[in-house]
């Protein structure tokens, strides 16, 4: 069993330091050196190309986290307008973020005219680091975790974190370790796949991520129990995580199909 105690560091001059806000930091750290080195060690990119597209990246990924998480819970935000642009108050889709950071993407390949695929597939494979990291953001945040149990891994969420239909319960699935093993796992199959050149085509390994973080989200939701949105009673990552898996394998079969001979 174990619990998050505290989601403040510290206080400096009277503002807080969260816990939540200096993970993603260095998440964003670890996934930009993931990238520059194996953007310079396998993609022949510049180190410079790395740092100067992060940023973009990371601004549309926020941007887009947001706005998805919002329109996801229009009826609130709509209400609550100022509400949007209170990031500190919590609430962004790891979904969102994939969309805003390829539009940042998709803008930076073709205002340098360097390849989006290739940028794609050195963004996904730092992603994956981030993401493992990141995850652990949501514990201090007492949030993402999943359905009660009493498994041996348990994690203590507070009366004023558990939603009103489990007051009763104290111990929750860590659905937020859960992904962030299994993120953890994708970025070393990424890895691999660099290590033994089996990518192939440009925009492979960005197409793998996508088909391998859809089935591991599809798995963790299985125990998460605060999807922001319900559609017949499936949760809406899952919809959208099973609708990436179909769209990323059909382009990954057809891009790689064999190429007919000319006569």
């Amino acid at each position: 069993m174990f619990a998050s105690h505290s989601q403040i560091i510290c206080t400096i001059f009277g503002v807080h330091i969260y816990f939540y806000g200096v993970i993603l930091a260095l998440s964003i750290i670890v996934g930009t050196f993931v990238s520059e080195y194996t953007g310079t060690k396998f993609f022949n990119l510049k180190k410079e190309t790395i740092i100067d597209m992060v940023p973009l990246l990371v601004l549309f990924g926020i941007a887009g986290a947001r706005l998805y998480y919002c329109i996801l819970n229009y009826d609130f935000y709509f209400r609550f307008p100022t509400e949007i642009i209170a990031i500190r108050h919590g609430g962004i889709s790891i979904h969102g973020a994939i969309i805003g950071g390829l539009i940042g993407l998709i803008i930076y390949a073709k205002r340098h005219k360097l390849s989006v695929f290739k940028l794609a597939d050195v963004s996904v494979i730092g992603l994956s680091a981030a993401q493992a990291l990141g995850r652990w953001g949501n514990f201090f945040n007492s949030e993402a975790f999943g359905c009660p149990t009493e498994l041996p891994w348990k994690l203590y969420i507070a009366p004023q974190y558990r939603p009103i239909p489990y007051q009763g319960y104290e111990y929750f699935h860590p659905t937020f370790l859960y992904e962030s093993i299994l993120d953890f796992g994708i970025f070393l199959v990424l890895f691999w796949i660099l290590k033994t050149k089996n990518i192939m085509k440009e925009g492979n390994l960005a197409l793998i991520y996508l088909i391998l973080y859809s089935l591991a989200r599809i798995a963790v939701e299985h125990y998460r129990i605060d999807s922001v949105l319900y559609v017949h009673g499936i949760p809406i990552a899952v919809i959208v995580s099973v609708i990436t898996i179909m769209i990323a394998f059909i382009i990954l079969i057809i891009r790689n199909l064999p190429e007919k001979e000319v006569l």
